[in-house]
């Protein structure tokens, strides 16, 4: 009997395991758990948002912040295409549609910035600041963490009415930002490894009650 509930026991941990695997969360998500990302609304001027900008309008800093979310999400459009379910090149093309003449409006501010401070130069300048911007978005160590808010951060721009982004770019740049530095998985399998017992088969059934004997005998049987 003893050798009974043991074996049936054993079947249950792995059913329980089982069980855990399958109510993971959905596909659409490359870790198991959304990183754990400060969030909390930052102002236009704060230097996490991107590259200095020096001698800029309150008008162009709030350019500057709407261009950076844009740059975050079109890399990972280039960047994670290897989960499907993510749905980041589909995301950041319905982005640009929906939300497109404010993007529009922060493009030609940017780049008036850079003809009002660099004159001649102003148009390299830009190039320039744009190629950086793109970069510094750029990871591998921490991409599929990026990959995944980036992820999530595109869907919720499209729920954001016309003429809204800059509001939600202050919402959700500092998270955007710091899913760049590298996440891990608030639980893995691989950290916790279940050791099952083995059971032993030719004990000696002998010395048992008559009932577990019984029970024990036809195990080995």
């Amino acid at each position: 009997m003893k050798l009974r509930m043991l074996i049936l026991k054993t079947i249950g941990l792995a059913a329980t395991i089982c069980g855990l695997a399958a109510a993971a969360p959905a596909a659409g998500q490359v870790l198991l758990y959304d990183p754990q990302i400060q969030s909390s609304p930052i102002t236009a001027e704060d230097p996490l948002i991107g590259l200095p900008l020096p001698g800029a309008t309150p008008a162009e800093y709030r350019a500057h912040m709407i261009w950076n979310l844009r740059s975050g999400l079109n890399v990972a459009a280039l960047q994670c295409q290897f989960s499907p379910y993510l749905r980041t090149v589909d995301n950041y093309n319905a982005f640009l549609a929906h939300h497109s003449r404010e993007l529009a409006a922060a493009y030609r501010a940017i780049e008036g910035y850079f003809r009002r401070v660099g004159g001649a130069a102003g148009p390299r300048r830009f190039d320039d600041y744009s190629t950086q911007t793109y970069n510094n978005f750029s990871t591998l160590q921490a991409q599929f963490g990026f990959c995944q808010t980036a992820s999530r951060i595109g869907k919720e721009a499209l729920t954001r009415p016309k003429g809204e982004l800059h509001l939600f770019a202050a919402s959700r740049m500092r998270e955007l930002r710091g899913s760049l530095r590298p996440a891990f998985e608030t639980y893995s399998f691989s950290r916790t490894p279940i050791r099952v017992a083995a059971i032993n088969l030719t004990a000696d059934c002998r010395s048992l009650p008559r009932q577990e004997r019984r029970d024990c005998e036809r195990a080995q049987r």
